[in-house]
C-alpha cells in the first residue's frame, strides 16, 4: 500500500507506555515519575529522606551543562526522547520494555485517515453526517466503556465510546501465528473495525444488541457471523475506493484475502484445537469472509453488503 507521505488522522490516542499498558488512559497520559503531565518530580527533603546533597546537585548541573555542550538535552533524554542530535522520530517505550517507532503510528494514521474520507464521502452522498471514530493505540491491556480488555482479545471497536483499539502487537502475531503477512493485510484488520462503527451509526450495532438479548448462544452466534461479514464487505467497498486512488500496490488485495482466510473461525479452530465446531462460528468461516470483502471491493456499493438479507 502507498502509505508513506499520506494524511494521518488526528483521531489517534496513542496510550503505548503510559503506565498500566495503556489502561485508564487518560488524555495526555501520565509520566513516568507518575505525575500528571509528565513532569520530572524533584526529590525534596533531607537526607533522612532520601534527598540529594548539595554536592550532588553542583556535579548534576555541571554534567547537565556538558551535555548540553556536545549536543545532547537532557530534557529529551529524561522525557523518553533519543537525547542524540538528528538521533529520528519519537518512540514510545512498551512495556516490556522495547520500543516501538513511529512508523507503526504513522501507518495506522494514514489507514484510519483514508477510512475517513472513504466514508464521509459516501454518507454525504446519502445525505448524512459521517461521525469519524477515534483509534486507540495501546499495549498489553486497556480499559473501555465496553470493559476491560488484554492485547489476547484482538483489535476490537467499542461502541459505548465509538472507539477501536489496537495493540500493534497483534500485528506480528498476525504474521507469524497466521501467516497473514503486509501491510494491507494489516490495513484490512483496521478496515473491519471502522466498518463496526459505520454499523453502530446506521443502527446495526444497536439493533444486534437490543435482539440478542432474546436470543439463544447459537442464534446469537449466527446473527453475529452476519454482523462480522457485514464489517468485512465494509472493509471491501473502502478498499475499492482506496484502488481508485491508486494506493493499492499489486498484491495488496491477495493480502487482505489470505487474512480473510488465516481468521476465519474454520481456519483458526482446526489450527488450535485440532477440529470444528460451527455452533460456535461468530466471525465467519474463511470462505465467508473472503467472499464478503470481495462483494465490497468489486464495486464499492453498499448494497452489495447486506448480510441479513442475504444467504451467507
Amino acid at each position: 500500500m502507498r502509505w508513506r507521505g499520506r494524511r494521518q488522522s488526528s483521531n489517534i490516542e496513542d496510550t503505548r507506555g503510559s503506565g498500566g499498558g495503556g489502561g485508564f488512559g487518560l488524555p495526555g497520559g501520565f509520566g513516568r515519575s507518575g505525575s500528571p503531565g509528565g513532569g520530572i518530580r524533584i526529590p525534596t527533603g533531607g537526607r533522612s529522606g532520601g534527598g540529594l546533597s548539595i554536592t550532588t546537585i553542583v556535579i548534576l548541573v555541571v554534567l547537565f551543562f556538558a551535555l548540553r555542550a556536545c549536543g545532547i538535552d537532557p530534557l529529551d533524554m529524561l522525557s523518553g526522547g533519543t537525547g542524540v542530535p538528528g538521533g529520528g522520530g519519537q518512540v514510545v517505550e512498551q512495556e516490556d520494555g522495547t520500543q516501538a517507532s513511529d512508523e507503526m503510528r504513522e501507518f495506522v494514521g494514514v489507514v484510519l485517515a483514508e477510512t475517513e474520507d472513504v466514508w464521509n464521502g459516501i454518507f454525504q452522498a446519502e445525505g448524512a453526517q459521517y461521525d469519524e471514530p477515534t483509534l486507540r493505540l495501546f499495549s498489553s491491556q486497556v480499559q473501555s466503556a465496553c470493559g476491560f480488555a488484554s492485547a489476547a482479545s484482538g483489535p476490537f471497536y467499542c461502541p459505548g465510546d465509538r472507539k477501536v483499539y489496537l495493540d500493534t502487537t497483534f500485528f506480528d502475531q498476525l504474521d507469524r501465528q497466521f501467516g497473514a503477512s503486509g501491510d494491507f493485510a494489516q490495513a484490512y484488520v483496521i478496515a473491519h473495525e471502522v466498518g463496526h462503527h459505520v454499523q453502530n451509526l446506521t443502527g446495526v450495532l444497536p439493533k444486534f444488541n437490543e435482539m440478542r438479548q432474546q436470543m439463544s448462544e447459537v442464534e446469537a452466534n449466527q446473527m453475529s457471523i452476519r454482523v462480522e461479514l457485514q464489517a468485512d464487505c465494509f472493509a471491501g467497498v473502502w478498499a475499492h475506493f482506496t484502488a481508485q486512488k491508486g494506493l493499492l500496490e499489486d498484491g495488496d488485495v491477495e493480502e487482505a484475502l489470505n487474512a480473510a482466510q488465516q481468521i476465519g473461525d474454520d481456519t483458526l479452530q482446526k489450527k488450535m484445537q485440532g477440529y470444528v465446531v460451527p455452533e460456535s462460528f461468530n466471525h465467519g468461516t474463511s470462505a465467508q469472509r473472503q467472499t464478503w470483502f470481495a462483494n465490497g471491493f468489486r464495486n464499492g456499493r453498499l448494497s452489495d453488503c447486506d448480510t441479513f438479507n442475504n444467504d451467507v
